[in-house]
Protein backbone atom coordinates (compact mmCIF):
# COMPACT_ATOMS: atom_id res chain seq x y z
CA UNK A 1 0.00 0.00 0.00
CA UNK A 2 0.79 3.90 -0.43
CA UNK A 3 1.15 5.95 2.01
CA UNK A 4 0.15 9.19 0.78
CA UNK A 5 1.53 12.44 1.53
CA UNK A 6 -0.11 15.79 1.29
CA UNK A 7 1.60 17.03 -1.73
CA UNK A 8 0.75 14.25 -4.44
CA UNK A 9 3.56 12.00 -3.36
CA UNK A 10 3.38 8.37 -2.69
CA UNK A 11 5.95 6.08 -1.09
CA UNK A 12 4.97 2.39 -2.40
CA UNK A 13 5.95 -0.84 -0.45
CA UNK A 14 9.22 -1.22 -2.08
CA UNK A 15 10.38 2.08 -0.78
CA UNK A 16 10.18 4.20 -4.24
CA UNK A 17 8.91 7.34 -4.26
CA UNK A 18 5.92 8.23 -7.20
CA UNK A 19 5.05 11.60 -8.00
CA UNK A 20 1.17 11.29 -8.76
CA UNK A 21 -0.04 15.47 -9.04
CA UNK A 22 0.60 14.25 -13.32
CA UNK A 23 -1.62 11.25 -13.09
CA UNK A 24 -4.67 13.49 -10.73
CA UNK A 25 -4.07 16.60 -12.63
CA UNK A 26 -4.63 14.66 -15.92
CA UNK A 27 -1.04 15.18 -16.82
CA UNK A 28 -0.92 11.57 -17.86
CA UNK A 29 1.79 10.79 -20.79
CA UNK A 30 0.01 8.57 -23.28
CA UNK A 31 1.10 5.52 -24.84
CA UNK A 32 2.78 6.64 -27.81
CA UNK A 33 4.90 9.15 -25.72
CA UNK A 34 5.85 6.54 -23.24
CA UNK A 35 6.97 4.22 -25.95
CA UNK A 36 8.74 7.38 -27.92
CA UNK A 37 10.25 7.99 -24.46
CA UNK A 38 11.09 3.88 -24.31
CA UNK A 39 12.73 3.63 -27.67
CA UNK A 40 14.35 7.24 -27.47
CA UNK A 41 12.13 8.21 -30.97
CA UNK A 42 9.98 11.09 -31.74
CA UNK A 43 5.96 9.83 -31.56
CA UNK A 44 5.45 10.53 -35.45
CA UNK A 45 9.00 7.58 -35.13
CA UNK A 46 6.86 5.49 -32.86
CA UNK A 47 3.26 5.49 -35.34
CA UNK A 48 5.70 4.18 -38.25
CA UNK A 49 7.70 1.60 -36.19
CA UNK A 50 4.32 0.14 -35.17
CA UNK A 51 3.30 -0.35 -39.03
CA UNK A 52 6.33 -1.98 -39.55
CA UNK A 53 5.47 -4.25 -36.62
CA UNK A 54 2.09 -4.86 -37.91
CA UNK A 55 3.04 -5.14 -41.74
CA UNK A 56 5.68 -7.60 -40.47
CA UNK A 57 2.95 -9.77 -38.52
CA UNK A 58 0.69 -9.65 -41.08
CA UNK A 59 3.38 -10.96 -43.72
CA UNK A 60 4.39 -14.04 -41.69
CA UNK A 61 0.85 -14.49 -41.16
CA UNK A 62 -0.13 -15.15 -44.42
CA UNK A 63 2.95 -17.00 -44.94
CA UNK A 64 2.72 -19.78 -42.80
CA UNK A 65 0.87 -22.44 -44.16
CA UNK A 66 2.32 -22.48 -48.06
CA UNK A 67 6.27 -21.82 -46.90
CA UNK A 68 5.86 -24.75 -44.14
CA UNK A 69 3.44 -26.73 -46.57
CA UNK A 70 6.31 -26.46 -49.40
CA UNK A 71 8.97 -27.80 -46.92
CA UNK A 72 6.96 -30.15 -45.75
CA UNK A 73 5.72 -31.72 -48.86
CA UNK A 74 1.84 -30.37 -47.71
CA UNK A 75 1.64 -32.32 -44.11
CA UNK A 76 1.04 -30.36 -41.50
CA UNK A 77 1.05 -32.53 -38.53
CA UNK A 78 3.94 -32.13 -35.81
CA UNK A 79 6.05 -31.65 -38.61
CA UNK A 80 4.18 -28.48 -39.65
CA UNK A 81 4.57 -27.06 -35.71
CA UNK A 82 7.82 -27.75 -35.04
CA UNK A 83 9.19 -26.61 -38.72
CA UNK A 84 6.97 -23.56 -38.04
CA UNK A 85 8.80 -22.80 -34.81
CA UNK A 86 12.07 -22.74 -36.02
CA UNK A 87 11.66 -21.07 -39.45
CA UNK A 88 9.28 -18.38 -38.04
CA UNK A 89 12.42 -16.95 -36.19
CA UNK A 90 14.80 -16.24 -38.85
CA UNK A 91 11.96 -15.22 -41.77
CA UNK A 92 10.24 -12.86 -39.10
CA UNK A 93 13.44 -10.72 -38.31
CA UNK A 94 14.39 -10.61 -41.98
CA UNK A 95 10.97 -8.91 -42.57
CA UNK A 96 11.40 -7.07 -39.92
CA UNK A 97 14.71 -5.64 -41.18
CA UNK A 98 13.23 -5.40 -45.00
CA UNK A 99 10.36 -3.38 -43.76
CA UNK A 100 12.04 -0.92 -41.31
CA UNK A 101 14.42 -0.49 -44.81
CA UNK A 102 11.11 0.27 -46.50
CA UNK A 103 9.51 2.54 -43.82
CA UNK A 104 13.14 4.51 -43.80
CA UNK A 105 13.46 2.71 -39.76
CA UNK A 106 16.30 0.70 -40.52
CA UNK A 107 18.90 1.86 -38.16
CA UNK A 108 16.09 1.56 -35.41
CA UNK A 109 15.44 -1.97 -36.42
CA UNK A 110 18.77 -3.37 -37.07
CA UNK A 111 19.71 -2.06 -33.53
CA UNK A 112 16.38 -3.74 -32.42
CA UNK A 113 17.56 -7.03 -33.74
CA UNK A 114 21.05 -6.69 -31.91
CA UNK A 115 19.37 -6.27 -28.63
CA UNK A 116 16.79 -9.28 -29.57
CA UNK A 117 19.87 -11.36 -30.58
CA UNK A 118 21.71 -10.20 -27.56
CA UNK A 119 19.98 -10.90 -25.07
CA UNK A 120 18.27 -14.22 -27.11
CA UNK A 121 22.63 -15.41 -27.06
CA UNK A 122 22.78 -14.30 -23.27
CA UNK A 123 25.21 -11.39 -24.41
CA UNK A 124 24.07 -8.05 -21.89
CA UNK A 125 23.27 -4.50 -23.69
CA UNK A 126 25.81 -1.70 -24.27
Amino acid sequence: MCAWAPVGLCTCAHGNRVDLRAVTTGERKSWVDRLAERWKVSPSRVLVILVVFACTGFTVMFLKRPVVAWFTGGEQRAVFTVLYYVLILPVYNVLLLAYGALFGQFRFFWDFEKRFFGRLLGRRDR
